[in-house]
């Protein structure tokens, strides 16, 4: 099992919008960055859990947990020309997007802030925590993973 994190605006799609969707579980689309594409892909699998992340919010931080239930298939909402994550040069036949599914798995206690997780020398080589990082996806290790959980 791998373990992952993945951002989202919570004023777009926030970890209570997954609690509520039938089976509490959600494609995850629209990501347009070929390193994160290349994870959703190729790496993520079911069974991988993940930490959901509320990104670009007064607090951004770890809000809650989500496990993948589908591992990588094409991202179908490059190929709607009416849709906001449209791309005219991803083909069915060949698509350049992916996506998981992913089911809620709990809320947090608390959300765990962005400036918390910066205070711990132990996670100085995540990458949500070194500067200039702005993908929405991207690998956590497993002792990051229990760090991160014992802040809870």
């Amino acid at each position: 099992m791998h373990y992952w994190l993945m951002k989202s605006e919570p004023d777009v799609f926030g970890i209570d919008d997954l609690a509520v969707r039938p089976k509490q579980t959600e494609h995850w689309d629209g990501v347009r960055n070929y390193q994160a594409r290349n994870m959703l892909r190729d790496q993520m699998q079911i069974g991988d859990q993940l930490f959901f992340y509320h990104s670009n919010c007064k607090e951004p931080g770890i809000v809650g947990i989500a496990e993948v239930v589908r591992a990588g298939y094409p991202d179908h909402t490059a190929f709607n020309p009416d849709g906001k994550y449209y791309d005219p040069k991803s083909d069915p036949a060949n698509p350049r997007w992916y996506m998981v599914d992913v089911r809620f798995v709990r809320k947090l206690g608390r959300t765990i802030t962005l400036d918390e997780l910066k205070q711990h020398p132990e996670l100085a080589e995540m990458s949500l925590v070194r500067r200039g990082n702005r993908l929405s996806v991207m690998p956590v290790s497993a002792q990051q993973w229990r760090t991160i959980l014992a802040l809870e």
